[in-house]
């Protein structure tokens, strides 16, 4: 008899989810079937739980999505060498082809074939999720599942900060959500100079604070470039790091840029953004488009930095949920009321006694 879990889908290609029973994945022979412990919401799966122009256009319906997560390994593939039964693990959650250009001169993260994992094929919020055992990334067994999760969002913070000089710089952080906040532990375990965090949401400015911001911008009392500029000596922000995706904040990041400045983009529009062309070229400044994790410096780095203990993530997970309680979560993340909110992989005891008495081979894993 097929097996069966519980997952959450994006069922139809509009706002909302189904929690619902799934067949649990089978393997292939370079893949790896991986018990989840722990996942967490990330910014483009509200995107997809909203259902907005980039969900539409970039989502492939009818799977469990979530990209972001930590387990066991319980199943290899045949072929499988690098990995073994019972590791700790997450997984690089691009999956690539390996032939074309980009793959072949070091920038496999810009893959012209890309699959991704929890956006066009299936995630991790179920309680197992397969992954290409060349994409799997080992744990300390001593790593907190609820830490260990976080690292997928951890990498884009750390490419961001260092796809660039970094140390000593003025740096401007647009958008103090979850990466954003990330972004602000790393740039000062990395040596960054004053670090301006902006953001539109009280709760998430006093977290940038915590996180070890020296300034905060609240760009709804005041004009973001010119609050930039006060704080910069009249010369603007040496590096600039556009988290929010929103298109007067990009603006209005590189109205407060430097000349000779880094822009790194990472937030992602819902909707066109025009933008002074003239100012970028006149002002020299460089821009930076960013997707994802380097595959795999950027995972190297961002081991380095954990194994040293050097980046502040105490307090960054404000909110723990069973998966059967995933409209609170996604609540809560669409209000900005949280840092970042984790699924524990266990289901309410109410929820898990109802599919316990049903009759099948589904059985609630803790």
């Amino acid at each position: 008899m097929e097996k069966t879990m519980i997952g959450l889908v994006k069922e139809n290609r509009g706002p909302g989810a189904v929690l619902k029973e799934v067949p649990v994945p089978t393997i292939g022979p370079d893949e790896v079937l991986v018990r989840v412990k722990a996942s967490s919401i990330c910014g483009t799966d509200v995107h997809i739980y909203n259902w907005d122009a980039w969900a539409e256009k970039s989502v492939v319906t009818g799977n469990v999505f979530g990209h972001e997560f930590a387990g066991i390994v319980e199943e290899i593939g045949s072929r499988v060498a690098n990995v073994r039964l019972g590791d700790h693990v997450s997984a690089e959650g691009h999956m690539v082809c390996g032939h074309c250009k980009p793959c072949r001169t070091g920038n496999a993260h810009v893959c012209l074939n890309t699959r991704s994992f929890g956006i066009t094929a299936p995630g991790c919020f179920a309680e197992y999720a397969v992954v290409k055992a060349s994409n799997i990334i080992l744990n300390d067994p001593d790593m907190p599942f609820s830490l260990a999760c976080l690292q997928d969002p951890l990498g884009n913070a750390v490419q961001t900060v260092l796809s660039g000089d970094i140390v000593g710089k003025s740096v401007v952080i647009i958008g103090a959500g979850l990466i954003g906040l990330m972004s602000i532990a790393v740039a000062k375990a990395c040596g960054a100079g004053r670090i301006i965090a902006a953001d539109i949401n009280p709760y998430r400015l006093d977290m940038a604070h915590q996180m070890g911001a020296d300034v905060l911008i609240d760009s709804t009392k005041k004009k973001l470039s010119q609050a930039i500029l006060e704080h910069t000596n009249g010369e603007g922000a040496e590096v600039v790091l556009e988290m929010s995706g929103h298109p007067e904040a990009m603006r209005e990041g590189f109205e407060g840029a430097a000349h000779a400045a880094r822009v790194s983009l990472l937030g992602i529009p819902t909707a066109d953004v025009a933008l002074d062309m003239g100012q970028i070229i006149f002002k020299g400044i460089r821009v930076e488009g960013i997707t994802g994790r380097k595959m795999y410096e950027t995972w190297y780095q961002m081991k380095g930095l954990l194994a040293r203990n050097v980046l502040n993530l105490e307090g960054l997970i404000t909110h723990t949920f069973t998966l059967d309680r995933y409209e609170e979560a996604f609540d809560l993340m669409r209000q900005g009321l949280c840092g970042k909110v984790v699924f524990l992989h266990e289901l309410s005891n109410h929820t898990a006694s109802a599919y316990n008495n049903r009759e099948h081979s589904f059985q609630v894993i803790s």
